[in-house]
């Protein structure tokens, strides 16, 4: 698809469909876009002590540069944001948006291909974007181009299982709609199949895809666009690879891990002991993956997360721990769904009284200090609050992306 058939459909129909009158009522979030988890996955829980370079590459109306000028507005950050978009029409609405909550961001209306002549960037969001290029790999190394040496990505791109149907009604689309159609008398023609699908449709079928039903530019991007393509997990590995970068981690990980919902002991021995090789497997068995999100850095970089260790700060993210920490009774479970798969796994006993005294400030020592005040005698030893307690905890918390860490403010 040529870049020029691209910023035609995104002038048309500016994606996603934003209103910046909203930007008064709420801040749209997500992963990724959230510095916290930038902090986290890809600068080991310590943000560089300098003027950090932001860039939302093919940002569209603005979601993840808002979400990071906000953020860092809030938390205090020198940082220098770049909004970069083929667009006009997608533009003029971050604009808008950035103007109504007072964030200063500089736009350029440009391809994503020419990323490097914009100089070199701490972080990198790109959202959806490479898997409409003619040439993915080409949108990728532009990007890795014009990363700082010790820079991250976040990205997101399609998954193919949970996109089931799309293809094929893409397809049935372009059979009945000449090319050169106007794109509101596509809009219109879709809308009309839609209604006349009938049950065994594999789109109709499919409980995964709602933008249709959203907006008309949230239909188009999903059943007109001429022209995109899903990954699975080794494909996007792959992908990575060819650019020099490697995966850091994929958001969320415990959904990648099959042991979340297989549980006879058989079938547990026989999972891959690689990790990459349990997320391909975790993908093919629930089949409800529509997109992924990962972190990436370049390969060799070395180890980005931030380590669980006695000093290491835990704090929540998207989830209010506190209120849940005094509802939990001792050895309930956190029940919920991730990509459409019912998790169900139980807590520590005290996990209760841990999630009380997360804070965002307390190390990990100093909770179990506290903790061993507040319980005398019935205060677990260091020992077991660390290898049962926070061990179990942080790695079923942090897998639902709702637990991060942070390195001790000195």
């Amino acid at each position: 698809m040529p870049i020029s058939a691209l910023k035609e459909q995104y002038e048309a129909y500016p994606y996603p469909s934003r209103d910046p009158a909203e930007e008064a009522k709420r801040l749209v979030t997500g992963t990724p876009s959230s510095l916290e988890e930038v902090e986290h996955y890809l600068f080991a829980g310590q943000l560089p002590k300098r003027t950090l370079r932001l860039l939302s590459a093919g940002g569209g109306t603005g979601d993840a540069i808002i979400q990071m000028a906000q953020e860092a507005k809030d938390k205090g950050l020198e940082v220098e944001l770049t909004h970069l978009d083929l667009s006009s029409a997608s533009q003029t609405i971050a604009k808008a948006r950035a103007q109504a909550r007072g964030l200063t961001i500089n736009f350029v209306q440009d391809s994503l291909l020419n990323a490097p002549n914009y100089g070199l960037f701490d972080y990198i969001d790109c959202c959806g974007v490479l898997h409409h290029l003619d040439v993915p790999e080409d949108g990728l190394k532009a990007l890795e181009q014009a990363l700082a040496p010790d820079g991250g990505m976040g990205i997101m791109v399609y998954a193919p299982l949970g996109r089931t149907g799309v293809y094929t009604l893409q397809a049935a689309l372009r059979r009945l709609i000449p090319a050169d159609t106007a794109p509101a008398e596509k809009v219109k023609i879709a809308r009309k199949l839609l209604a006349e699908l009938p049950a065994t449709n594999w789109f109709k079928r499919n409980p995964f895809m709602n933008d249709h039903n959203v907006s008309d530019a949230g239909l188009y991007d999903l059943l007109l666009h001429s022209q995109d393509r899903a990954y699975d997990v080794p494909q996007f590995v792959a992908f990575m690879a060819s650019a020099g970068l490697e995966v850091v981690e994929f958001v969320e990980p415990i959904k990648y891990d099959p042991a979340t919902w297989i549980k006879h002991p058989d079938l547990l021995s026989r999972l891959p002991a690689d990790r990459l090789a349990r997320y391909a497997l975790a993908e093919e068995l629930s089949g409800s993956f529509f997109k992924h999100i990962a972190y990436v850095t370049r390969s060799g970089r070395g180890t980005t997360i931030a380590a669980l260790t006695p000093e290491s700060v835990p704090y929540f993210h998207y989830f209010d721990g506190t209120a849940i920490g005094k509802k939990l009774t001792p050895g309930q479970n956190l029940t919920g769904q991730l990509a459409g798969l019912n998790v169900n796994f139980a807590l520590p006993r005290r996990a209760g009284a841990i999630l009380q005294r997360v804070d965002g400030s307390r190390s990990w020592r100093a909770i179990h200090a506290d903790l061993s005040t507040s319980l005398g005698r019935d205060a677990p030893a260091w020992e077991t609050f660390w290898d049962e307690d926070v061990a179990d905890l942080y790695a079923k918390l942090n897998g639902i992306n709702v637990l991060l860490l942070k390195k001790p403010t000195i």
